[in-house]
């Protein structure tokens, strides 16, 4: 049984929740005082990066280990994460989106360059939680299918230590010549030749063209996807037939 998610009102009455945005008054005017150039040109100099593994309760020290997420990039980077971390914790969240949308709409290009995929994530995830677009949340929800079973994926890999383990050969062969299934009807990719991410990939882009901004935002994440160390980064290269290539 999936448990729902709590109401507004529900969250109001929290007061594990008014604990987590003290001091969100003094960020917010903080924000509001930035000069978005002034931010995007100016660098976080700290002497390493750090990332976070869960989030401090209290939201000045969270914001604290944040900042180191991002040293030798752009102040604006840490900006961007900054509202979400308020929309997240429930501060005012209809005028931090605004702000986010506007900063999205005026700066997409440098976001979809600087900013790496764990931040991408959240930045969809943010529009499908406040987007009034159908679309929009629509194609942010496909990209946290895309990246959250991609996840899972990689994540049993380093559970049963699979990460090394050598293409068995026989497999591949049975693959190319056999239909294998796998569950509820559903069959096996065939290796170096399967035509189905090549059709995914363009009724993604016929889709991705109703929407700028998170359509711009998938198709990033999916570009990148095929050149970290992902399952699509592996089958791209044991692929074979140049007409089915999806990449």
């Amino acid at each position: 049984m999936v448990i729902r998610k709590k109401s507004r009102f529900e969250r109001f009455l929290s007061l594990n929740q008014h604990k987590k945005r003290l001091g969100a008054s003094q960020i917010e005017r903080d924000l509001q005082a930035c000069n978005l150039a002034d931010l995007k040109a100016k660098t976080i100099d700290l002497e390493e990066t750090n990332y976070t593994h869960g989030a401090d309760k209290n939201l000045n020290q969270h914001l604290e280990d944040l900042r180191a997420e991002f040293s030798g990039q752009s102040e604006l980077l840490y900006y961007h994460a900054k509202l979400i971390v308020l929309i997240r914790r429930n501060y005012k969240p209809e005028i931090q989106f605004q702000k986010f949308t506007h900063l999205w709409s005026t700066e997409n290009v440098f976001l979809l360059r600087e900013l790496n995929i764990r931040w991408l994530v959240s930045a969809s995830d943010t529009f499908a939680d406040h987007s009034d677009d159908p679309t929009e949340k629509a194609i942010a929800l496909s990209i946290s299918l895309l990246i959250n079973t991609i996840k899972l994926q990689e994540t049993e890999r380093f559970i049963q230590g699979t990460q090394t383990v050598p293409d068995n050969q026989k497999n591949i062969e049975a693959l190319q010549k056999n239909r294998v299934a796998l569950f509820d009807g559903t069959s096996a990719f065939a290796v170096g030749t399967d035509d189905t991410l090549r059709n995914m990939r363009w009724r993604m882009g016929e889709v991705c063209e109703t929407s700028s901004t998170l359509g711009k935002l998938l198709q990033e994440i999916f570009s990148r996807l095929q050149n970290q160390e992902t399952v699509y980064s592996r089958f791209k290269k044991r692929h074979s037939r140049k007409k089915t290539a999806w990449w």
